[in-house]
């Protein structure tokens, strides 16, 4: 039942704090109990709207690491299948806003990755050792060169 009213206070809180986030360009709600927060642009896997939801992010090289955690759910959020569908991604930290692309990135990588992902947020690897599934890791990198 905990997990139900979680889930429930979710789908009130995170638009209310993507909506704060943006209407003050960062100024307000970009940390939360000392861990940084980004608001994510996503286009809509089915509807095709836009979506905006906040995250915790992991600065990589030019880019962001986004995890596809949901708090150690055993179903992933909306937004993996968002990102999936449509990997151009706008991500809006404090301090920039950055035209992305999401791949998600393999297993091996995501062992690599691991240590500096929970570095930056602990709670992801007893999110992990919550559930059975394998969390998906995405490398959101600018886009470079041409054809």
């Amino acid at each position: 039942m905990t997990r139900l009213r979680d889930l429930l206070l979710l789908r009130i809180f995170v638009p209310f704090h993507a909506s704060v986030f943006r209407i003050t360009s960062g100024r307000l709600m970009n940390q939360m109990k000392g861990v940084d927060f980004c608001v994510v642009r996503t286009k809509g896997a089915k509807s095709g709207k836009i979506r905006y939801v906040p995250l915790v992010h992991v600065p990589y090289e030019e880019g962001v690491i986004l995890v596809a955690s949901l708090g150690g759910s055993d179903v992933n959020p909306s937004w993996y299948w968002n990102i999936k569908a449509n990997p151009e991604i706008s991500v809006h930290s404090k301090e920039k806003k950055l035209n992305l692309v999401a791949e998600q990135v393999s297993d091996d990588k995501k062992t690599e990755l691991w240590p500096l992902i929970c570095s930056f947020y602990p709670p992801y690897d007893a999110y992990q050792k919550r559930t059975e599934r394998n969390i998906p890791v995405f490398n959101c990198q600018p886009v470079t060169g041409g054809p």
